[in-house]
């Protein structure tokens, strides 16, 4: 499976700024996708993440209330919303694919992973 996450670019601060992540195909190795993102000199960080179900959803608490995830089955996209941006979400985003499990929350449990989209936030 391979995944293109696209939608970045340089917008200010309280705009905001769709992501997308296309996968080649839906696959039990990637019924959890994720987003995650890395801001310079520090570690990756989750930011959401839901199945292609309707199973389970979770946003991560500092971005909750301004992001939302959601899913287009039918193109097997899934969408990071961003809303009320702030320079301090300035990062690269990246989505990536595991199977359902234990700790979804957690950069290392995701084996498939696609390319970052930068997201700088102009104050």
């Amino acid at each position: 499976v391979q995944l293109q996450a696209s939608g970045g670019g340089l917008v200010q601060a309280g705009d905001s700024l769709r992501l997308s992540c296309a996968a080649s195909e839906r696959s039990a190795s990637v019924e959890v996708m994720g987003w995650f993102r890395q801001a310079p000199g520090k570690e990756r960080e989750f930011v959401a993440a839901r199945t292609w179900s309707d199973g389970w959803i979770f946003v991560a608490d500092f971005v909750r209330g301004r992001f939302t995830i959601s899913r287009d089955n039918a193109k097997n996209i899934v969408f990071l919303h961003m809303n009320s941006l702030s320079p301090e979400d300035t990062a690269v985003y990246y989505c990536a694919g595991r199977p359902v499990g234990p700790d979804s929350t957690s950069v290392a449990t995701y084996k498939t992973w696609g390319r970052g989209t930068q997201v700088t936030v102009s104050s």
